[in-house]
């Protein structure tokens, strides 16, 4: 059905964030890619452009070369970045799917790729059913000969649950669909599910890989051609494309990629280990930990765990609420994968719309995105905040 994913370069990660895509401008030798902030491109003559440029909705010089370096770091053929996650999400639907299909989502979705299908895709004709993804049997079971798309995050947002990826693509391609990986908590540097089988990587490159909470942005990579092209043709059809400036951003946050991970993943394990000991917390959730029902999974396809991190704790909502205000270092915000570290309740915050649906949270649950900062400081804080 797809062709197969292209494999790295001899060189390795953090040389390639660097370096994929972005060699020095030819006319200056400017190293920094350039900010080609222009709508339009002159023609000598009328249908033919100097660089296959022509107007900036269509491609842009700043905007491919972000998509060149999430395409060689995902180890796909083309990469397609876009305004917000969403608007990847949406061109994702639109491009793979038609009014009558139906497509899995886990039953632990994110709220706003549960809202685009719900209060979106339904009206346009799609059915969709809810699974817990980690359970391939009732992946199997839920299966028709309508459904075209199987979506997946892994970790999902907030309860970090763990889903095989090359076991999903193995059902998904057995019954003719396809398979999305939601890769926005993981990022290409900790999990390639091209690799595993994927067809799509999709990602919300405001989170991670740009990692400095100041550009909004998303992205999508495949290994096939096809669908690359139909990626390509909606962007430019539907408009809702990445600017220059937010690519130069979102590349510019790429090319630390690896070593902010590598900070994110020490925090966040000692974080976790922190609150599983702690008396006022319930549970954490984190893959990282060995009573995770997912640890073994992630351990084979994740080289490590990622800086996300959930728990509940003890004396319900209204604690919950009182913690996420009582911190000092963990900025109470939406959003994640900056540098900084943020705290939130999900219930009231982050997925407020799946409130009331099979979706919904628990209503104790606080999401940590673990920083980068100084990991005694951050233990501190989360020591006060829950005394």
């Amino acid at each position: 059905m797809t062709s197969a994913p292209v494999p790295p370069t001899t060189d390795g990660f953090s040389t390639r964030a660097i370096h994929a895509g972005q060699d020095p401008e030819a006319t200056t030798g400017a190293v920094a890619v350039p900010i080609y902030q222009t709508s339009t491109f002159a023609q000598d003559v009328a249908g033919e452009t100097r660089a296959g440029y022509d107007y900036s909705r269509a491609g842009n010089p700043t905007r491919t070369a972000l998509e060149v370096a999430l395409a060689d770091l995902e180890g796909g053929r083309s990469g397609h970045a876009f305004a917000s996650g969403m608007a990847a999400a949406d061109a994702a639907v639109r491009a793979m799917l038609r009014p009558g299909d139906h497509l899995i989502i886990p039953n632990d979705a994110y709220g706003g790729t549960f809202r685009l299908i719900d209060k979106i895709g339904v009206p346009w004709g799609l059915t969709y059913t809810e699974v817990p993804l980690s359970d391939l049997d009732a992946v199997a079971a839920a299966m028709t000969d309508r459904t075209k798309l199987i979506w997946c995050e892994t970790p999902t947002n907030p309860l970090l649950g763990i889903s095989d990826i090359a076991g999903l693509a193995g059902l998904a391609h057995d019954r003719g669909a396809r398979l999305v990986v939601d890769n926005t908590f993981a990022t290409p540097y900790l999990q390639l599910p091209l690799a595993l089988g994927a067809d799509v990587v999709l990602h919300s490159t405001t989170k991670y890989i740009g990692g400095h909470s100041d550009v909004i942005g998303g992205a999508l990579v495949t290994a096939d051609a096809e669908l690359g092209e139909d990626f390509a043709f909606h962007a430019k059809s539907m408009g809702g494309v990445a600017g220059p400036f937010d690519a130069w951003l979102t590349l510019r946050g790429l090319k630390t990629l690896a070593v902010r991970m590598d900070r994110h993943c020490d925090n966040a394990d000692a974080v976790a280990d922190m609150l599983s000991e702690h008396p006022k917390v319930g549970r954490v959730y984190f893959p990282g930990l060995s009573t995770h029902p997912g640890h073994h999974v992630a351990a084979g396809q994740m080289s490590r765990f990622g800086g996300m991190v959930s728990f509940t704790v003890r004396g319900g909502r209204e604690e919950a609420v009182k913690v996420c205000s009582r911190t000092r270092l963990f900025t109470l915000a939406e959003s994640l994968g900056g540098v900084e570290s943020l705290i939130e309740h999900p219930g009231l915050m982050t997925h407020a719309s799946v409130a009331g649906t099979g979706l919904e949270v628990p209503d104790d649950l606080i999401r940590l995105s673990v920083g980068i900062e100084d990991l005694d400081d951050l233990l501190a804080d989360l020591t006060d905040a829950l005394a």
